[in-house]
């Protein structure tokens, strides 16, 4: 079988091996175990990769560049227009040579995918939808455009499109997904530590605004203020980095929070472990990984009532949904760190939960796709 990905993610070339971000390629890596050919449609960048891309592994990748492009401006878009016509070339004719399409999604290229597809009723095809398939929510316009002729079966013919979620009035395409990240080799017991020498936070993701890193800080430092040994620790880079440095110098966090970069997967693995509660106040996720990854490890959640997460929290039985109010989600946090119990109950429903979604268990369900 001859697999074609079109992709949105930045590549880079390097002895012969193709990179890109490491959670995408790592769950590409077990689409390719059941290929015989793979042709990757997306980004080259003249950089080397970093400490968070990763390989792909398979012995016959045929890679076709495409410029990338983005609609964030009047002039952006004018340029997009200019690339158009190449992208929608090379896109259709890595379709026209596969076997089985595989669409990633949202994105611009994704986008142009959607478009192209359409050709091509009688091919096999996937997509996996990783961001917020909710109808109800806020998004661009692209986004919504995708979704539409992903969701439409006359558009959109032979897909199965792999959604986060199970939301109501969707079409035979969309099929309810997860995504996961360790093995059933992995899952070990897990005990944490109590509270009586620090409370341990974790980040992790992009140092952006969307991912409100800021009010993690500040949720750490109220906890502080009122008494609470308390540590926040942040992986990952981002724009945001020189604002998260200037606030923690200004109001003198540097003992409690620290910025760690970007790391490798065992890293955050073992700073999971011995964090006990995890915040992510994104604005905007599919199934965010930084969650599901430290409920793995039997850190609470704290995150933000967005796509999927209220059903991967139990409505907070299984962690904490915020509010955006530092005083309203400070009383739920108050509540778990003066009942240790509590806490322990709350992480060991997060540990069970998530520890259904290994890879073995993904694995299973890419094949069932892939292979017919």
């Amino acid at each position: 079988m001859k697999l074609v990905i079109i992709t949105h993610v930045n590549h880079f070339q390097s002895d012969n091996q193709y990179f890109g971000y490491a959670p995408y390629v790592r769950e590409m890596n077990i689409w390719l175990k059941y290929v015989d050919q793979v042709i990757v449609v997306g980004p080259l960048l003249e950089k080397n990769p970093t400490a968070i891309d990763i390989a792909y592994h398979h012995p016959e990748i045929d890679f076709r560049k495409i410029p990338d492009f983005n609609l964030t401006t009047f002039k952006n878009s004018i340029i997009a227009v200019f690339k158009f016509p190449i992208i929608l070339w090379r896109i259709f004719w890595a379709m026209k040579d596969a076997d089985h399409i595989h669409l990633r999604c949202p994105g611009n290229i994704g986008l142009l995918g959607c478009v192209v597809q359409i050709l091509f009723p009688n091919k096999i095809k996937t997509a996996k939808y990783a961001g917020n398939w909710d109808a109800a929510s806020k998004q661009p316009w692209t986004y919504r455009l995708q979704k539409y002729i992903l969701n439409n079966t006359f558009l959109t013919r032979n897909m199965q499109v792999l959604v986060y979620g199970n939301w109501k009035n969707q079409s035979k395409n969309i099929k309810p997904f997860f995504t996961a990240t360790y093995s059933e080799n992995e899952k070990e017991t897990i005990l944490k530590t109590g509270f009586d020498s620090v409370l341990e936070f974790i980040f992790v993701g992009s140092l952006v605004s969307g991912k409100n890193p800021l009010y993690a800080v500040k949720l750490t430092e109220q906890l502080i203020k009122k008494g609470n040994k308390a540590i926040l620790n942040l992986y990952g880079e981002g724009v945001e980095r020189s604002a998260l440095e200037k606030y923690i110098k200004e109001n003198q966090l540097e003992e409690y929070v620290f910025l760690k970069g970007n790391h490798e997967q065992e890293t955050i693995k073992k700073a999971y472990q011995k964090s006990h509660f995890a915040i992510l106040a994104s604005k905007s996720e599919g199934w965010p990984k930084a969650i599901a990854e430290a409920m793995f490890w039997g850190c609470v959640p704290l995150s933000t009532k967005v796509s999927c997460v209220p059903f991967m929290l139990d409505y907070g039985n299984r962690g904490v949904l915020l509010d955006m109010s530092i005083k309203d989600d400070l009383a739920k946090i108050t509540e778990i760190i003066t009942d240790e119990n509590l806490f322990l109950d709350k992480s060991k429903l997060a540990i069970k939960w998530s520890q259904e979604y290994t890879t073995d268990v993904f694995e299973s369900e890419i094949k069932k796709l892939l292979v017919k």
